[in-house]
């Protein structure tokens, strides 16, 4: 299996891709006034995410954020208001990229003229995809998910909304082709297929990394072939 860039590497990238337009696919900039400005809002994603992955929220400091950045504590302030809104909008961007990553895997699949089954599917390999590229940043959200004393639960239900209703676009799709039945509960399989995705592919990552990521998408394939769509697994 290829080598998996590391969080810090990989985080530039996709704080890039997360800025996506939702129209044409065009990568803009964070703030085209001030490059220097957004290289270094990228830096303090980047030690953010490290951090809060290695030691958790509570536990980091805005100095050290600053030190693994290679800033000034000042400059942190200068770009966030506190270290909350720095990790709001790490939430944000990161969500963002995978609701991007998902609609564009099922949208690829209805021009090949594939069904919505099949375009479930696709969601759920770019759902492995970004965690496999991304481990530290899905991490985070993970652990936040279902902590309800935070300051920032308002962004987690928004940036959750937005993943979860591209499942349910889809889902809709098949029944009103009757590729599902239209008893389905769609919040509720949007969630859990969602759900599946990222706990499966942290298991998958923490305690069977030797399994190929096409090893762990067949097996998530089987679940869905097997008892979303009601036909029997291959």
């Amino acid at each position: 299996m290829s080598a998996r860039p590391s969080p810090t590497t990989a985080l530039p990238e996709a704080l890039r891709a997360a800025h996506q337009s939702s129209g044409g696919g065009t990568i803009a900039p964070m703030d085209s006034s001030n490059t220097r400005r957004d290289a270094t809002r990228l830096k303090l994603f980047e030690a953010a995410v490290t951090l809060i992955a290695e030691q958790g929220f509570s536990s980091t400091t805005v100095d050290e954020i600053a030190e693994r950045a290679g800033v000034a504590k000042g400059t942190v302030y200068y770009n966030f208001a506190s270290k909350n809104v720095l990790f709001e909008e790490l939430l944000r961007h990161g969500i963002e990229m995978l609701a991007t990553s998902l609609q564009a895997a099922a949208e690829e699949v209805a021009d090949g003229g594939g069904t919505r089954i099949d375009a479930l599917d696709a969601m759920i390999r770019a759902g492995l995809d970004f965690i496999s590229r991304y481990p530290a940043l899905t991490q985070l959200y993970v652990a936040e998910l279902w902590r309800t004393n935070r300051a920032w639960q308002s962004t987690l239900m928004v940036v959750r909304e937005r993943a979860i209703t591209v499942v349910e676009d889809v889902l809709r799709e098949a029944v009103a082709r009757e590729e599902l039945s239209e008893e389905i509960d769609i919040p509720l399989t949007a969630s859990a297929l969602f759900g599946m995705v990222l706990v499966a592919a942290l298991d998958w990552q923490s305690y069977q990394p030797d399994r190929s990521i096409d090893d762990v998408h067949a097996a998530l394939s089987r679940l869905l072939q097997g008892r979303i769509s009601g036909r029997p697994s291959q």
